[in-house]
């Protein structure tokens, strides 16, 4: 389920030549705070991908829900999880 939506995510990508030869800037609109740049397009693909990994990573660490795209839908729980010593 989790590759699924990542590859969803990224299917929404939208990629900009940045002027001046400064590289690529890439973005995923539905997911706020999902971006990255780099110097070449597979550069930038390979960063936003990275990116939208750690963002998911954070919201499940915190609680937090993430978006349904494409009917796929990531559940979070909002239950405390302890570590067992």
């Amino acid at each position: 389920m989790l590759t699924r939506y990542i590859r969803a995510a990224m299917a929404h990508a939208h990629y900009e030549l940045l002027p001046d030869g400064e590289g690529f800037y890439g973005h995923i609109p539905e997911l706020r705070g999902v971006w990255a740049n780099a110097d070449s397009l597979e550069a930038c693909r390979e960063k936003l991908q990275d990116a939208l990994e750690g963002w998911i990573l954070l919201r499940v660490r915190f609680g937090r829900s993430i978006p349904a795209l494409d009917g796929i839908a990531i559940q979070v729980s909002t239950e405390q999880v302890s570590e067992v010593a």
